[in-house]
């Protein structure tokens, strides 16, 4: 079975995390197919695009296994999440339950987030030995502002969707049972709006935010990459597999 799948069904084109048993945790194959899903060109008819998860947890972040039995390099979500915000129409992340590190960044790259009151949102790189990228971190900044976005990744621990809704950091909040009833109303009323409208906007705000790419940074990528290379960061990952409280030597 395939672990994204997507379809267009009239105006609707729907990505699907389907890997639950592993929380949704993203690995190199996940990543590549979102991407893939994004990077076709929607049909005429299309009008929003949504991205669900199967089971309870929308998605854990990457897949620590995988990226523990690998060189510590650079993951390439960072391409998948710009096919999603550069992609030409509005798209919705419909949020059943956490989203974590790289979920947590998945949701926040798409236009609008509909989360249940069950889920919650957080970075928990610090407490793994990580950093975010400049590419990662711009986003948090640009949804969240420069206080929420301190909380987030200094202390690495979730908050829950509601305290993000109440923080305009995601649009749309339901309980549980409402999620869905909610979910296609946000997406019913896109598919009525103007579609030359909607990728006009899109477009606008896509290319207004792109001036902290231009920013130098590359002092900052330099020390990320030291962070993701370090011991830390592979005590914090076998700490985080095995369930245990990791031991970190500043090294």
């Amino acid at each position: 079975m395939a672990k994204v799948t997507w379809a267009v069904e009239g105006a609707v084109r729907t990505v699907l995390l389907n890997r639950p048993d592993k929380r949704n945790a993203l690995d190199t194959e996940m990543i590549a197919e979102l991407q893939a899903a994004f990077t076709k060109p929607p049909a005429a008819e299309e009008r929003v695009a949504v991205v669900r998860a199967a089971g309870p947890v929308f998605c854990a972040g990457l897949d620590m296994k995988e990226r523990s039995a690998k060189p510590m390099g650079a993951s390439p979500i960072e391409a998948m999440l710009h096919a999603i915000e550069v992609y030409p129409l509005p798209v919705v992340a419909v949020v059943q339950g956490d989203a974590i590190a790289g979920g947590n960044e998945l949701a926040l790259h798409c236009d609008l987030v509909v989360a249940s009151k069950a889920a919650r949102f957080g970075m928990s790189l610090a407490q793994i030995g990580l950093a975010p990228s400049w590419f990662l971190a711009k986003k948090l900044l640009e949804v969240a502002g420069p206080a929420t976005t301190r909380r987030i990744l200094l202390l690495g621990d979730p908050l829950p969707a509601e305290r993000l809704y109440e923080l305009g950091v995601i649009s749309h909040i339901a309980e549980p049972a409402d999620l869905e009833t909610v979910a296609a109303s946000v997406i019913q009323r896109l598919s009525e709006n103007a579609p030359l409208s909607l990728k006009a906007m899109k477009a606008l705000i896509v290319r207004e935010m792109a001036f902290r790419d231009e920013v130098p940074h590359a002092d900052v990528d330099r020390l990320v990459e030291e962070v993701r290379r370090s011991a830390d960061a592979q005590e914090g990952i076998a700490a985080r597999l095995a369930r245990r409280k990791p031991s970190f030597k500043g090294r």
